[in-house]
């Protein structure tokens, strides 16, 4: 089955988290899987059940608490957020092998730019040299999957100085343009490219 793509753009957090809900409440089991990509807005976001100890220093940025898994974490201008509208009881997947999915799709997209990451035991997401370059945070209902993940591209790294990142405190981050040349809309494009090999060729299946 083919992953039907919306690119958005730049988007609010809010208004982008009430149309994922609408839109899984709203699937049928034979409807299309999704890949959302966009940007978001500054702001800091809060899994349903992370401490808001992890949120250092106050700022101007927006604090959202949603319902997706995981603690806490910045998206901002410059980093690809992808979302991921799946249904995961059409695949018989559980949780961990969408993780492991979706951390894939991120490994395989750095070695377009020659880039070594790997996973980290006991907190998905993908790192580069210990610094953490790619969260995920899900939320599945109803046998679906959205949330998804994000990819430091090009971006400032300052906001996430104020923030134990996604909980771990001491965990520095980093952004792919540290270790290769590649503007936001060359990554995004990329991106779009190894997911929909990904995963259209594991739904084929």
């Amino acid at each position: 089955m083919n992953l039907k793509l919306r690119k958005l753009g730049m988007q609010d957090y809010r208004k982008t988290w009430a149309s994922m809900q609408n839109v899984i409440l709203s699937k049928g089991n034979e409807d299309p899987d999704e890949l959302w990509l966009l940007e978001h807005f500054p702001v800091y976001t809060l899994g349903f059940g992370a401490s808001e100890d992890h949120l250092l220093t106050e700022s101007n940025i927006p604090v959202i608490r949603s319902d997706r898994g995981g603690e806490v974490t910045y998206h901002g201008p410059g980093q690809i957020v992808a979302y991921f509208l799946i249904n995961l009881r059409r695949k018989n997947w559980g949780p961990k092998r969408f993780v492991n999915e979706l951390e894939a799709s991120v490994i395989d997209f750095l070695k377009k730019y020659n880039i070594s990451s790997s996973r980290q035991s006991g907190d998905p997401g993908i790192y580069v040299k210990d610094k953490k370059i790619s969260s995920v945070g899900l939320k599945i209902k109803r046998g679906f999957s959205y949330h998804g993940l994000s990819i430091n591209i090009d971006m400032d790294l300052s906001p996430f100085e104020n923030i134990n990142v996604c909980g771990n405190e001491g965990l520095k981050v980093t952004h792919l343009n540290k270790f290769a040349e590649v503007s936001i809309d060359r990554a995004f494009k990329d991106f779009e490219k190894t997911a929909k090999e990904r995963f259209e060729g594991i739904m084929s299946r």
